[in-house]
């Protein structure tokens, strides 16, 4: 047996939490999958995994392991990729997590010009506003934006988008335009709920500053339903120009408060931790900070 083709199988396993899911990742059936991880245990002379009828977790010995093997995959990986030299293009398969939004705006359709370029790898992306347990889901690297709050992430900034207060001219027309921050309050807030800076924004204009509390009218877990629920007409919301970007060009939505400054939007690169980042990790990460700027 393969060393290292059965600790990639073993590593799997742990970051999905079953056999056939491991499998299916792979390419090969439950039962192989089942075999090897059996046989793995057999030399090693120690219990890797505890099974249950619903999930199979890492025992001690298999969670010191696994810290280990993937540590080594990804330094044959390095090691490969020095041999044949990048020029030869990146394969095999690369697992991406990005904001739906964000990610259909302004990562998908630039995603050929990657494919391109290595055309030999297998690219999936995981679109979703929420936060996804990168080393369950068996991600290489995420794109997040705004704060991270978990300081044991290893992570790194690739660039800042500016926040602006945006409504539609409908509204507008409608409810007035509010010429200051204090007005805000009077009008109808769309709050995006994905811990995005929420009700609550301090607005600077030279040294001075205005903590402003919106009212939240309608508070949306998904970016898509901020930017229909403002392009509609039913209320101003508080954005990265990110967000808004198509109808900002367009017209069918309007900066505010021009004066005034919001704390900017950072893009982030994660990657799991405990893990050493992948050549194709950093390729890509490399390639899309590229296109931002």
């Amino acid at each position: 047996m393969d060393r290292l083709r059965a600790m990639e199988v073993f590593a799997r396993v742990v970051e999905s939490g079953s056999f056939s899911a491991a499998g299916r990742d792979l390419g090969i059936g439950q039962p192989a999958v089942s075999k090897m991880v059996a046989e793995l245990e057999e030399r090693l002379r120690v219990r890797l995994l505890a099974r249950s009828t619903r999930r199979v977790t890492p025992t001690e010995a298999g969670v010191a392991f696994y810290e280990r093997a993937v540590r080594a995959l990804a330094e044959a990986n390095e090691a490969d990729a020095v041999a044949q030299g990048l020029g030869a293009g990146l394969e095999g398969r690369l697992r991406i997590c990005a904001p739906v939004t964000f990610a259909r705006l302004h990562l998908v359709p630039k995603l050929g010009q990657f494919l391109e370029a290595h055309p030999r790898l297998r690219l999936e992306v995981i679109m979703d506003d929420r936060t996804v347990d990168l080393l369950e889901e068996g991600v290489d690297v995420s794109l997040h934006l705004g704060t991270l709050t978990d300081s044991a992430l290893t992570a790194r900034k690739l660039v800042q988008a500016e926040r602006v207060v945006v409504a539609s001219p409908s509204y507008l027309a409608r409810r007035g335009t509010p010429r200051t921050p204090t007005d805000l309050p009077r009008h109808a807030a769309i709050v995006y709920g994905q811990k995005s800076g929420g009700a609550e924004w301090v607005f600077r204009r030279g040294r001075s500053d205005i903590t402003v509390r919106v009212r939240g009218v309608l508070t949306l877990s998904a970016a898509e339903g901020v930017r229909a629920a403002v392009i509609a007409g039913q209320g101003f919301a508080i954005s990265s120009r990110w967000m808004f970007a198509p109808e900002l060009e367009s017209g069918e939505v309007a900066t505010l408060l021009s004066k005034w400054r919001l704390p900017p939007m950072d893009l982030w690169a994660v990657y799991p931790s405990g893990r050493l980042t992948s050549t194709k990790a950093r390729a890509f990460v490399k390639w899309f900070e590229t296109t931002m700027k």
